[in-house]
């Protein structure tokens, strides 16, 4: 009898064990549950912003109401996104003008907001601010791989007025013929454009700040420095300039000088064989690309200009291109390598935008949202255009769409243009995000190490200063945002540089939380990125219920 019961015990306590295992292996997933961000029960309605009635906007007059967009019949948004105008406005006061420009114009309601105006451009060249608006901070998101658009509780709108511009002409539903070939006179037609939207919309004597990211690393401070040649407050205010992942000067140093070291820092991402790696440091010794790097990333640098190092595509070999042997070696390990942000894997997500490179997946039947006309006609574009996300038209070709040419001007951290605007306005912010391969944090460091402004070269200290974002209250779970210590910055002279880890080449759609920090100091609404209060738009108990944490707490 003993023998049985002992049996029966063991048995049961083999099944209590089995049990309690089952549990434990069923409790590992649920782990994911309790730590997911709460999202607050409130229904976040964008029709706070104005209405389109003319006793209470001062923007709808006689003169705009034909850009006025309907905030509720955007196709496939099922909510009110607020006051807008949209359509196209010539770049000059000519009456045989034909070349115009696209914009989308959002008023804030933040009454801090009344004297002021945030233009964003994207870059390319000849790619559409569209894309800025649809997928980073626009007040309604349709991101890559989701389902339908979601409204931005990040959306810049929150802040400042915002106007979104396809330039130059030959980019999106812009009209006329491309007759540029160089940014100076890109920045010309830009700022005709300007004087005549400000002057449609009552726009006048408001202060101006130009934000961008990639390609908008030559366009911002080239058209900065346009609005402060042009000496005339009532149009050309110009009162700061944000730019994120930027190219500004030598591509040698922005890309060839820093791949090896971005690919010793991301190894683990990257999963390349110890054969190729060592190969691949072997070449950057004898291109003298590590030396370079260890000698000029330095702070303070040494004394500017740096040496021009050699084209690695002067030789038909191209033995010093390392950034595409990079480039090509993660492909073969993971076939659906994002150049913008490198922890992508497949399969290929589907944007709305479109493609922006040759190559790029596009699955078969698929609609780009911009070449709708149901879209269109809501947006107030011409009908019928064959929208691109990224125009196949050479915007820098000139009059005859010349296929060989190409963007004349020097970068503007190598003629002086981006000094004399850190030194006009003392409000200048550059960033990057870490997960940028095409154009690595450290080559716009380099860039920056490599000019004088305000008396000094470079930066004196490496800017290591922890970049603080908010803990906040999330209402969507389709658009969350990122808090606490999310990467570093510095500031000397009148020019503030930041970093953000998680982030990539796209940097308000990959960490919005920051990005709307980085516009919160452009405007003077914060002193520093660290600022440890809240967002200046949030208010009361984040979480409802309970008290808010400081970050030590957590």
């Amino acid at each position: 009898m003993r023998s049985i019961l002992v049996s029966v015990g063991l048995i049961l306590s083999v099944a209590t064990k089995a049990v309690a295992e089952s549990k434990d292996a069923i409790d590992i997933f649920k782990r994911a549950d309790v730590m997911r961000p709460r999202i607050v029960e409130r229904n976040l309605d964008f029709a706070q912003h104005r209405t389109l009635d003319k006793r209470s906007s001062p923007y709808l007059t006689d003169a705009t109401q034909k850009f006025a967009v309907n905030g509720s019949a955007i196709p496939d948004v099922d909510f009110d996104v607020g006051e807008s105008y949209a359509g196209l406005l010539p770049i000059s006061s000519s009456p045989d003008e034909s070349r115009q420009l696209f914009f989308w114009f959002f008023p804030s309601a933040n009454p801090d907001a009344s004297d002021e105006l945030t233009i964003w451009f994207n870059g390319g060249p000849g790619c559409s601010s569209l894309s800025g608006l649809l997928n980073e901070n626009g007040p309604f998101q349709w991101q890559p791989g989701t389902f339908r658009p979601v409204q931005n509780p990040y959306t810049w709108v929150n802040l400042t007025n915002m106007l979104w511009v396809e330039q130059p002409v030959g980019v999106g539903y812009t009209q006329g013929v491309p007759n540029i070939t160089n940014e100076i006179e890109l920045s010309q037609e830009f700022a005709g454009f300007y004087k005549q939207f400000a002057t449609t919309f009552g726009l006048e004597n408001r202060k101006v700040y130009l934000t961008g990211e990639s390609y908008a690393g030559f366009y911002v401070p080239y058209i900065a420095d346009e609005f402060i040649k042009q000496n005339d407050d009532v149009y050309f205010n110009l009162a700061g300039v944000a730019i994120n992942d930027p190219i500004l000067g030598d591509s040698v140093l922005a890309q060839e000088v820093t791949v090896v070291p971005y690919l010793d820092y991301w190894a683990n991402v990257f999963n390349l064989n110890a054969s190729f790696t060592a190969a691949i440091h072997e070449r950057a010794d004898q291109c003298n690309y590590t030396s370079y790097y260890n000698t000029h990333l330095a702070f303070p640098p040494p004394p500017a200009p740096f040496p021009v190092l050699p084209d690695p595509f002067a030789s038909d070999e191209a033995t010093c291109d390392l950034f595409d042997a990079v480039y090509s070696a993660a492909l073969a390990v993971n076939p659906c390598f994002n150049i913008y942000h490198i922890l992508d894997t497949c399969p290929h997500l589907w944007a709305q935008l479109g493609i922006v490179n040759p190559g790029d997946y596009e699955p078969p039947g698929a609609q780009v949202y911009f070449n709708r006309s149901d879209v269109q006609a809501a947006i107030n574009a011409p009908v019928g255009t064959d929208w691109m996300q990224c125009t196949n038209k050479n915007v820098f070709g000139g009059a005859t769409n010349n296929k060989s040419l190409s963007d004349r001007s020097l970068g503007p951290a190598s003629d002086g243009t981006l000094t004399r605007v850190i030194e006009a306005i003392n409000n200048t912010i550059i960033g990057a995000g870490n997960l940028d391969f095409l154009l690595p944090t450290n080559g716009t460091l380099m860039a920056l190490q490599n000019i004088t402004w305000n008396g000094k070269q470079g930066f004196q200290e490496y800017p290591a200063k922890e970049f603080y974002t908010p803990y906040h209250p999330e209402y969507n779970g389709g658009a969350l945002a990122g808090a606490g210590y999310l990467g570093l910055w510095g500031s000397e002279r009148g020019l503030t540089f930041y970093q953000v880890q998680l982030a990539g080449h796209e940097l308000p759609e990959y960490s919005p939380g920051a990005a709307y920090r980085v516009v919160e100091l452009l405007l003077g609404r914060i002193k520093s990125f660290g600022d440890a209060g809240d967002f200046t738009t949030q208010t009361g108990n984040f979480t409802g219920t309970t008290p808010i944490y400081k970050p030590a707490e957590l």
